[in-house]
């Protein structure tokens, strides 16, 4: 039937689309089984297998006789209109969370299909989509087809007409750059990173947001994350216009230095490629005076503390860069570098002196030695107990303090009396008057009490 509906002309007839559509319905629509795979970063593609639907046999016939029975010239949208609507599209969505990813490539492809032909469905596929990626975001943070369907808003976005709408612009701002907050972002970054960089290509003056946007998401402990967002990055600058480029250079910057002081060797190395790109160089050297004095500390300070030594190479190679720029400029960072270091340390001198006063003090008097010894007599000598360490500092001498301790218990205790404190409770007056009238019932017992059982 496939090679029939492909093959032959003016098969496709008017009473043929609510079977064709009633047929695709009753075999595909359905509920999905639970999952059975880990979620997010704790599924591997490489360790882990994909569940793969039992009836894929018969379902992919199904699947490939839908997608040519759209794709036919024969095929009139007119005609489909009343069968493929709003119901049909939202339970063709629910499919994409599918497990099996032979059915999410038909998925997608289908979609495809009835976005480009059905005008009238396009903004409820758009609101269906948005409303699927805002319960994976704030709700579930789980979903199969996040992947598939990004790729359909990308060749979506690249169609979008210009000026964008604001619909357009909220959708990429409210609904794409949150996608990054996930932990299964490794799963589908490849397909959202192109998605942004479509807009940006679309419109530059959305450059700023989304920049910003991405240092607000950027990951604190996670370096495989962190790397992917250096990769997304750089694409995103591959792109960017110099007047943009200067919106954003101060804080892109910054988080670029902190990058290159990462201790994870894979994030400072994808931060450091940067300087491999002749394009972000260029920009780089047209503000150089802003950009150097915020990246030579981490790059003067790693380029001999970094443990790794293929970082210390590639920061001698951006140094190198900045020399061949100006040469003057990277001068001035260094004296400014070796001062503020001077003064760093002249800081922590005066700290540890303004400390080591106080110790001193604090050594000084009685409060400090009775703290140690608090039964000490007072004519103990504090000179007695303090003797001069190993730096000429003095010293508590323990085992003065313990043998005086335990002399001055010894003698305590000979010397005074040992008195039993007894607890004092208030008294009730109808306890009282209780206990005086309560009367034992041993005279109203047959037997009397054995005293020695009682």
């Amino acid at each position: 039937m496939v090679d029939y509906v492909t093959t032959q002309k003016n098969v496709i007839t008017p009473a043929i689309y609510p079977e064709v559509v009633n047929m695709f319905a009753v075999n595909l629509f359905r509920t999905l089984p639970p999952s059975q795979n880990p979620s997010g970063a704790e599924f591997d593609p490489e360790e882990d297998e994909p569940t793969l639907e039992a009836a894929w046999p018969h379902l992919q016939y199904v699947y490939e006789f839908f997608l040519r029975f759209l794709e036919s010239p024969d095929f009139q949208p007119n005609h489909a209109k009343p069968y493929i609507d709003q119901k049909f599209v939202l339970q063709l969505l629910e499919l994409f969370d599918s497990e099996d990813p032979r059915e999410r490539d038909f998925l997608k492809t289908t979609l495809h299909r009835i976005y480009g032909k059905f005008l009238g469905l396009r903004a409820y596929i758009r609101k269906q989509i948005n409303n699927i990626f805002y319960r994976f975001i704030y709700e579930t943070e789980r979903h199969n087809g996040i992947g598939e369907l990004l790729e359909i808003l990308g060749s979506i976005i690249n169609g979008f007409a210009l000026p964008l709408k604001e619909e357009h612009k909220v959708f990429l701002l409210k609904v794409l750059l949150p996608l990054h907050k996930a932990k299964q972002l490794s799963a589908y970054h490849a397909q959202l990173a192109y998605c942004i960089v479509q807009f940006l290509e679309k419109d530059a003056s959305l450059t700023e947001p989304v920049i910003k946007s991405l240092l607000k998401f950027w990951p604190k402990t996670h370096a495989p994350k962190e790397v992917m967002f250096l990769n997304e990055l750089e694409e995103i600058l591959d792109v960017i216009e110099p007047g943009e480029f200067q919106k954003i250079m101060d804080p892109l910057f910054r988080q670029l230095a902190k990058c290159v002081s990462s201790p994870h060797f894979q994030v400072a190395e994808r931060a450091l490629y940067y300087w491999n790109n002749e394009y972000i160089m260029s920009l780089v050297g047209d503000n150089a005076s802003e950009i150097l004095p915020i990246m030579f500390p981490a790059l003067y300070r790693n380029s001999k503390s970094h443990w790794n030594k293929t970082i210390h190479g590639l920061i001698y190679n951006a140094l190198k860069l900045f020399m061949e720029m100006n040469q003057k400029l990277v001068d001035e960072c260094t004296q400014q570098y070796k001062q503020e270091r001077q003064r760093e340390k002249e800081r922590m001198k005066g700290r540890e002196e303004a400390w080591q006063k106080v110790e001193t003090q604090a050594k000084r008097n009685q409060v400090y030695i009775r703290g140690y010894a608090p039964v000490l007599s007072s004519n103990v000598n504090s000179n007695d107990i303090l003797s001069p360490g190993a730096d000429g500092d003095n010293e508590i001498d323990l085992d003065y303090v313990k043998e005086n301790s335990e002399r001055e218990v010894i003698k305590n205790r000979s010397t005074k009396p040992l008195l039993r404190r007894k607890s004092e409770l208030p008294h009730d007056s109808y306890t009282v008057r209780a206990l005086n009238d309560h009367k034992r019932a041993d005279e109203y017992l047959p037997t009397p009490p054995d005293v020695n059982k009682c």
